[in-house]
């Protein structure tokens, strides 16, 4: 999945950017106060993908 896809999901079903790292950035979940690190690659595998929505506690899509 391209990074920019995922981030663009990330924040249309409520999660906000929390900052950035050096070499990814944290995105928190709102409703719930669960955070997650994006790594800053073109491309990310879908069971990274996966794992992002688990910390998050978002359904997989």
């Amino acid at each position: 999945m391209k990074r920019n896809k995922l981030v663009k999901y990330l924040e249309k079903n409520g999660c906000t950017f929390v900052r950035e790292g050096s070499r990814n950035t944290l995105f928190g979940n709102i409703s719930n106060g669960k955070v997650s690190t994006v790594p800053r690659h073109p491309n990310i595998k879908e069971n990274l993908c996966r794992k992002i929505y688990k910390d998050l506690a978002f359904p997989i899509s």
